[in-house]
């Protein structure tokens, strides 16, 4: 089974969600060829070239591609899709985007959020919020996959494969970009981090993620984040949300603070290697799925917390 994964990327480097989506497609068949589509997008072709498992790249450099809106791109897809069995993504908002278009125009259905290959026509994947794990099998001749990152580990480094450039397909200009406002942080990128503290309802205020949240965060190198309750009572920003409907997340740590543990949330964080949960009811559904539970008050926990980190240094 030859597979062509669309790459996710800035047209310079390329985005962490792309190596895992490179381990799940190795998982499917024989080889494994990479789409990176963009403007002045060589330097993440390269990169994506050193990518271990990756036989050949195909780059399609072209205006219509530089902002990766989904209609030009979910017509690229389909026009290569005759020499190829599989048509994969990371279920990221750009495959999220560009993979039901892609299915739609090969009249196929879509595999959605897969985390397990059973063989090359039957794959695992979560529903209701992650609390059941669902098989299915596709007997369509191309299978059109978007990959939940989170269940696969970043490939590594050290391929040579071939950069191939591909034509440009008639852009349908249907949509247009406008803009963009990119939110700049010195903190590791909520879904790439090796840590993250997340803060509930219980916080209050967002000036109480800065007083109590952030401190850790800094001592920790961790990254930040919120449940669903606290980014829409606005005592964080929306990219902040982890849970069903926002980034779904699976740290080395994930520390909940003032978090109840909702099934929205849960479904967000729950693969995380370790969870520690900090909450007053001892009755949390929280305490449930962490490793490590404190049932204390987190204004009183937390700076606590920041003492002891000091202490060692961290």
């Amino acid at each position: 089974m030859t597979t062509l994964l669309l790459a996710e990327h800035d047209n310079v480097s390329v985005k962490d969600a792309t190596s895992k989506a490179v381990t799940a497609a190795k998982l499917l068949g024989a080889e494994v060829h990479v789409l990176v589509a963009g403007y002045g997008c060589g330097a993440a072709a390269e990169a994506v070239a050193k990518l271990d498992g990756v036989g050949k790249v195909l780059i399609a450099d072209a205006p219509a591609y530089e902002h990766m809106l989904p209609e030009p791109l979910a017509d690229l897809v389909a026009s290569l899709a005759p020499s190829y069995d599989a048509l994969v993504a990371p279920s990221t908002t750009t495959g999220k985007n560009v993979m039901p278009r892609v299915a739609a125009l090969l009249d196929v259905m879509q595999i959605s959020d897969m985390m397990k290959i059973i063989a090359p026509d039957t794959f695992e994947r979560p529903i209701f919020a992650g609390n059941v794990i669902e098989t299915v099998r596709s007997k369509d001749a191309k299978k059109v996959i978007t990959v939940r990152t989170t269940a696969f580990p970043a490939t590594g480094s050290g391929g040579s494969a071939p950069i191939v450039a591909v034509d440009a397909v008639a852009d349908p200009a249907i949509s247009s970009f406008v803009g963009e406002e990119l939110s700049k942080s010195d903190r590791p990128e909520l879904t790439m981090a090796k840590i993250v503290i997340s803060g509930g309802r219980a916080l209050q205020s967002r000036e109480n993620f800065t007083k109590y949240i952030e401190p850790v965060a800094d001592r920790l190198g961790a990254a930040m984040g919120a449940s669903r309750a606290a980014v829409d009572s606005g005592y964080a920003p929306n990219d902040w949300q982890v849970g069903q409907t926002g980034k779904i997340v699976a740290p080395d740590l994930y520390i909940a603070v003032g978090i109840s543990g909702a099934i929205q949330h849960l479904a967000g964080m729950k693969e995380s290697k370790i969870i520690v949960a900090i909450n007053t009811d001892q009755d949390a559904p929280i305490f449930e799925v962490a490793d490590y539970g404190l049932v204390a008050d987190l204004y009183t926990a937390l700076p606590e917390l920041t003492a002891e980190l000091a202490k060692l240094g961290k």
